[in-house]
């Protein structure tokens, strides 16, 4: 019975294995389809045209053999942002990152934030109008735009793009751009006719591709927005069929101020009213339908003027738009919240559940690698403060397992003496806890105080863009990806990568000092009674050493100097205790005579 009892542990540990993969297996296709987009995206790929503001889209290629001139382009630079913006519809296409890299490699491309239609993946932003009078004439998607010659978009030097209809009304775009990833767009409109001209200004982020997501439960990626105080989110599996109910909107909502985009794990595109007091609506959209590569899912965040706007003669209409388009940096979010007003910007960065210690963490991580210039040391420095903070807990808890190890040669001749009733071992043990002022579940103390801070801290090393490609010592370069090395190569004397077999080939450096740690602190508790159980318990440094092997690095230095840490603090406790007891276990009860047979 035992032997089947371990068989069955044995299958269960297997099973955790095997869950754990295909819980990890959607991140890992989602990471190659990235590097495979990354490296096809600037390839040109015919061109359909983009969708109304505030209806189905309705795209349609240009017919075959059409000569079309290319689109002039207005130059955008920025201290942290360089691209261009395509003056043929007035999108802003063309966008990549001056401080962020596609890899740790500092001569490897730059992140790339807004893609060109031409590209395998089109990703940008509009402005525009809809003429709901039915009459007036407006910027088509394939209207070329004016600028003054030689014009530039710079923090220093605003653009103001133009377009006269030839009918009364005078189209401008004025545009801005800060020192970081802020694009401020007025739309005017100069009414010189004898009528009035009713209008809807609109702006809109749009992806004509669906994007490869990290495919992780507890990281949202896909469309994000707070609007009049709520947060909304939906995944692009959602927005697909939400909007299969509604034409394709998937949500649309009048707000007040608010903002709305699309969010990656590290990269955010968004719009927001430049004044939040003005009200606008605010929609999710997606259309799938036959475009030049094939079926296709389109997905598209509206953002407009709640109801036409009517511009009478002399008079001239204005709405002024934001959008966001690059980093999500926690500090930068946060100012931007304050000092524009833009609510819970913050809450584009999925700090998740456990947000109330996400954030701190984060906070009190970045202060410290401001003081040390390491995350990594950041993170050791943080967990002696967090094991310093818990230190009564912890300590009142490794003083009952300590006594829980005293008495077990006493609970092992209890179980031994009652192995034919159970229910009478139980009840002496619990009267013997009761004796000793022992509370079993104590032990569990430490690891409970654990779970919340382990999520918190994997959040903030998985989530926030500021570990990203940051460095601890040696062989670690990205404390937010796994440990390179690897045991089944020798850590890299064998020029192969056995992980071409099976991720299970798998073992790197830090996953088996946690390993180790996790084992020697094992062995400082109280073994279960039950040697089932104590079999059990003896796997699970090994089924944690697989399972963390793919974690990020820095999450697992993380777990081993705690572990490191709990040994030195429940080796402390125990000496004490064995002093207190003489340095002796508890006797034995003594054992009741078996009647002689016959």
């Amino acid at each position: 019975m035992d032997q089947k009892r371990l068989l069955v542990a044995i299958a269960a540990s297997i099973g955790i294995l095997l869950l754990f993969d295909m819980f990890n297996r959607p991140a890992r296709d989602a990471q190659r389809a990235q590097q495979q987009q990354a490296a096809q995206v600037q390839q040109p790929a015919p061109t359909p045209g983009p969708p109304g503001p505030l209806r189905a889209p309705t795209d349609a290629s240009p017919a075959a053999g059409e000569p079309r001139t290319p689109a002039a382009r207005l130059p955008v630079e920025g201290p942290r942002v360089e691209g261009t913006l395509s003056l043929r519809g007035a999108r802003l296409d063309d966008l990549v990152l001056r401080n962020y890299h596609e890899t740790v490699d500092r001569n490897s491309p730059l992140v790339r934030i807004l893609a060109p239609r031409e590209g395998s993946a089109p990703y940008y932003a509009q402005w525009g109008w809809t003429a709901t009078d039915g009459r007036t004439k407006v910027p088509a998607n394939d209207t070329d735009w004016t600028v003054d010659a030689g014009a530039r978009l710079t923090p220093a030097t605003p653009v103001t793009l133009r377009w006269d209809n030839g009918e009364g009304q005078l189209f401008e775009i004025a545009l801005t751009l800060d020192e970081n990833y802020l694009v401020t767009a007025e739309q005017r409109v100069r009414n010189t006719a004898a009528e009035p001209v009713q209008l809807l200004p609109w702006a809109r982020v749009r992806r004509e591709s669906t994007p490869p997501t990290q495919g992780f439960y507890i990281l949202h990626e896909g469309f994000v927005g707070v609007l009049d105080g709520r947060l909304r989110e939906a995944t692009y599996a959602t927005a697909k069929s939400d909007g299969a109910k509604a034409n394709g909107v998937a949500l649309d909502q009048e707000t007040g101020a608010g903002w709305a985009g699309f969010t990656d794990k590290y990269w955010l595109a968004a719009l927001s009213p430049a004044n939040p007091a003005i009200r606008t609506r605010t929609a999710f959209r997606h259309v799938s339908d036959a475009g030049p590569r094939g079926p296709e899912d389109r997905w598209q965040v509206d953002m407009a003027a709640t109801s036409p706007i009517s511009v009478a003669n002399g008079a001239t209409s204005v709405l002024g738009t934001r959008l966001f388009a690059g980093a999500k940096e926690v500090k930068l979010l946060d100012a931007y919240r304050d000092n524009l007003g833009i609510p819970d910007f913050d809450k584009a960065i999925d700090f998740g559940w456990f947000y109330f210690l996400t954030k701190p963490f984060f906070y009190a991580l970045d202060w410290l690698f401001l003081l040390i210039g390491n995350f990594g040391v950041a993170i050791l420095i943080f967990t002696v403060a967090l094991k310093a903070a818990f230190f009564p807990l912890a300590n009142k808890a490794y003083k009952s397992m300590s006594r829980m190890k005293i008495l077990g040669p006493k609970m092992t001749e209890i179980r031994e003496r009652h192995k034919e009733d159970p229910a009478k071992a139980q009840q002496e043990m619990m009267a013997l806890y009761k004796t000793e002022k022992i509370n079993p579940a104590s032990g569990c103390l430490p690891i409970l105080i654990q779970i919340p801070v382990f999520f918190a801290l994997y959040k903030v090393l998985f989530v926030t863009i500021e570990m990203r490609h940051a460095p601890f010592f040696g062989w670690i370069h990205d404390l937010s990806a796994p440990d390179p090395t690897n045991l089944f190569n020798l850590f890299g004397l064998i020029p192969y990568d056995p992980t071409q077999l099976t991720h299970y080939l798998h073992m790197p450096a830090w996953a088996l000092i946690m390993g180790a740690t996790m084992f020697f602190q094992q062995k400082l508790n109280p073994q279960p009674p039950d040697p089932i159980q104590a079999k059990i318990f003896q796997w699970m440094p090994i089924i944690f050493t697989f399972m963390l092997a793919s974690f990020p690095a820095g999450l697992v230095i993380y777990w081993s100097w705690n572990n490191l840490l709990s040994i030195a603090q429940q080796r402390y406790i125990m000496s004490l205790e064995a002093k207190r007891g003489g340095g002796k276990p508890a006797p034995a009860a003594p054992a009741l005579a078996k009647p002689k047979k016959g």
